[in-house]
């Protein structure tokens, strides 16, 4: 698989640090947008090494759907705020994290596949 160790990183750190940012209701920034936009780029970064790889099927469609579930979330909050994202997923937070779990595990399958 293509080393995608970086994009691994900070997609790991972005998607946990966006919950806690998010859970602990602090208010939206400019930084985390560039981050969120950034985040994406990881994320297709990774999705394509995965695909090039072609070995690891089920584990690529529940890194991508995870992905679009937490990116969902975190659209919510870039582009309305945080009054925004409460108005939408305020009784979810919980489910929100559950998500990002998830996503962890799912990280670290991919890592221990990396080259």
């Amino acid at each position: 698989m293509l080393d995608v160790k970086n994009s691994i990183d900070n997609l790991a750190w972005t998607t946990t640090h966006h919950l806690a940012h998010i859970q602990n209701q602090h208010p939206f920034m400019r930084r985390w947008a560039v981050q969120f936009e950034l985040a994406y780029t990881d994320f297709r970064v990774i999705q394509m090494a995965l695909q090039l790889d072609g070995q690891h099927h089920e584990l690529l469609a529940d890194f991508s759907q995870t992905y679009e579930t937490i990116h969902n979330y975190e659209f919510a909050f870039a582009g309305d705020g945080l009054e925004g994202f409460n108005q939408q997923y305020g009784g979810e937070l919980d489910e929100y994290a559950s998500v990002v779990d998830h996503f962890e595990d799912l990280i670290d399958q991919i890592r221990d596949i990396e080259p």
